[in-house]
């Protein structure tokens, strides 16, 4: 390993050149016009622009991308998430140019980025999955026909979607009526593929995902799993772990079923295997992101594993630095506060130039910022200022740690959604910790009762 080119932008890049330069690796960064300038450009041994702001046109490009890792000797294209990282045909592209592409085989990439395919695979190898269609569904017709034998409520999901991106809630035959058309055309739009199917809605359900890692010898081991259940549209806002009021045996149950996962399909570098969890703790298949996630840093703040560290190992070769189960342990607690510029009321997108950024250090508190004071969030992305990770020994003193840094948190330029966090922090709902996937809507219907 001595170079490896980035593709990717702000906090995600920051951190791959943070391990980068621990294990004495060159790093490129490549950017837009628009990011010029942001710290991870900064950071990185070398830098060059890609192309104008739009994704299609600078950080999609491909084919422009592996040439410039040739030119400039890279080994290797770590692709970071979202953008290229799940793009079977980049991460063949990669390999065929002689290039390590960090993150699974392509045929992995493809088969569980179809949500159609992975269903399959997963009730072949014993999962349990969410009630819902095995096949897709290609017309309104097939879509209430198959509605009525899973029974209202169902989400309507694209096959090839993520991150909460063509997926609606049906409560009846009407709003499937409604939504259907509406929810192809976007599939088609983001995902270039209009295939829709149908799950059963769980009412009440949490949101728990599991982190594993796979090597080329076969082994494949978990890391704990991740409560993600704080969301808005379906997006997650914050993430702890260990997973609050979820029983040990049902924990261990979904940890195995994560690992046997990736076994089915010969899985390698890092994956996390997403479950919906019932009230009554029975959980279900999601789906499994073929890549480093946004909220990787919880995991390696309880178990103190450098996640990037085991990708680059993986990726060129090495055997899992812990390959058996036992070795790997978690203590402590962790949660991730994923900060946006966004109006923290209506959870819309609030870009322009930050003025001033106070992100507060302290014992417990990790930060990884995208951005500093005097940079511009643009329109052209994911508006994330930065990842908040706090911890402490126990879930009571992370929670308070967190309410201290909130307390003095701030940015000035944009809307962001600190004062939901100041206020969430401190509420009945979340210090409970048995919260589901609709808490916030919760927390709001119940004025923000704080914890005296």
């Amino acid at each position: 390993m001595e170079k490896i080119l980035i593709a990717n932008r702000g906090e995600i890049a920051s951190r791959i050149i943070r391990t980068c330069k621990k294990m004495g690796i060159r790093t490129i960064a490549v950017h837009s016009e628009a990011d010029a300038g942001l710290p991870f450009t900064r950071e990185a041994d070398e830098a060059f622009l890609i192309g104008p702001g739009p994704v299609p046109q600078s950080y999609l490009k491909g084919d422009d991308i592996i040439e410039l890792a040739l030119a400039e000797g890279a080994d290797a294209i770590h692709p970071g998430y979202g953008l290229l990282s799940e793009n079977a045909d980049f991460a063949r592209k990669v390999s065929e140019a002689g290039l390590v592409f960090i993150g699974p085989k392509p045929d992995v990439i493809e088969k569980m980025g179809d949500k159609i395919a992975s269903r399959k695979t997963m009730i072949e190898a014993g999962v349990p999955v969410v009630p819902g269609t095995d096949e897709g569904v290609s017309t309104l017709g097939e879509a209430v026909e198959a509605a009525g034998k899973i029974g209202y409520p169902v989400m309507m999901k694209a096959s090839a979607g993520g991150g909460g991106i063509g997926m609606v809630r049906c409560e009846n035959e009407q709003a499937l009526s409604r939504n259907f058309d509406s929810v192809k055309k976007r599939a088609l739009s983001y995902f270039g593929d209009d295939r829709v199917f149908l799950e059963k809605f769980i009412d009440d359900a949490r949101h728990i995902e599991a982190q594993i890692f796979g090597d080329k010898e076969g082994n494949v081991v978990h890391l704990f799993e991740r409560n993600c259940s704080v969301q808005r549209r379906n997006q997650k806002v914050i993430e702890e772990s260990p997973s609050p009021c979820f029983p040990e045996e049902a924990r261990q149950r979904l940890l195995q079923a994560a690992v046997d996962a990736g076994k089915a399909v010969g899985y390698t570098n890092a994956g996390t295997v997403e479950f919906i969890v019932g009230p009554d703790n029975e959980f279900y298949f999601l789906e499994m992101n073929t890549r480093l996630q946004v909220e990787h840093p919880v995991t390696e703040e309880v178990t103190g594993l450098d996640l990037v560290e085991w990708q680059l190992r993986v990726a060129y070769g090495e055997p899992l630095p812990q390959t058996e189960q036992r070795e790997i342990k978690s203590s402590g607690h962790a949660i991730e506060y994923r900060i946006y510029a966004e109006d923290p009321d209506r959870f819309l997108p609030s870009p322009g130039k930050i003025e001033a950024l106070r992100l507060p250090e302290g014992t417990g508190v990790r930060i990884d910022a995208g951005y500093a004071g005097g940079d511009t969030v643009t329109p052209f992305y994911d508006p994330m200022i930065a990842k908040v990770v706090i911890t402490g020994d126990s879930r009571d003193e992370a929670i308070q740690r967190s309410r201290e840094f909130f307390s003095d948190a701030a940015v000035e330029g944009v809307k962001t959604n600190i004062p939901l966090f100041a206020e969430f922090t401190g509420s009945k709902l979340f210090a409970a910790g048995d919260y589901t996937t609709n808490v916030l809507d919760k927390w709001k219907e119940t004025e923000k009762e704080e914890v005296k």
